[in-house]
């Protein structure tokens, strides 16, 4: 064995940093990368409705635009802060070194599909809620994911 080289065994406190390093760095590009392809669609979304607020057209077809807008960019938002939700906590643990990093980083990076869930089933929510005044989101996300009827093909 050369002591100069880096060797890859179990237990090596140098092979470990430069790992660990890479991973966060990757993390990091990650969410790097998502938040700059997010903020470039929002404003893109709002560039394209103030370019069309110049067209006034009859009827309320603009106003129906702007709510899409809204809708969208708000979306949007909600998919970033779900990723920073999931990933900033583990980012921040796994340079940490304690033995609580590794918890916290097997707690918050699966929670990226439930946070993703939510997001996803909001506008069915929110239509829920429309329909039904004075209910809670938490009841209109229970009504959503609630299966209403039996499928075709279940027992």
């Amino acid at each position: 064995k050369d002591e100069g080289k880096l060797c890859i065994v179990r237990g090596n406190q140098q092979a470990f940093t430069v790992i660990r390093v890479i991973a966060g760095a990757t993390i990091c590009t990650a969410l790097i990368f998502c938040t700059v392809a997010m903020v470039w669609v929002y404003l893109y979304v709002r560039r394209q409705e103030m370019r069309n607020r110049r067209y006034i057209f009859g009827g309320s077809n603009n106003t129906e635009n702007h709510r899409e807008s809204r809708r969208i960019r708000k979306i949007l938002f909600l998919y970033t802060l779900s990723l920073y939700f999931s990933y900033a906590p583990g980012l921040f643990a796994a340079f940490a070194n304690k033995p609580i990093s590794a918890s916290i980083s097997r707690t918050f990076v699966p929670l990226l599909g439930f946070w993703n869930m939510l997001v996803y089933f909001l506008p069915n929510c929110l239509k829920y809620q429309r329909d039904h005044p004075g209910t809670w989101l938490v009841t209109a996300y229970c009504q959503v994911l609630r299966p209403q009827a039996p499928c075709a093909w279940s027992p």
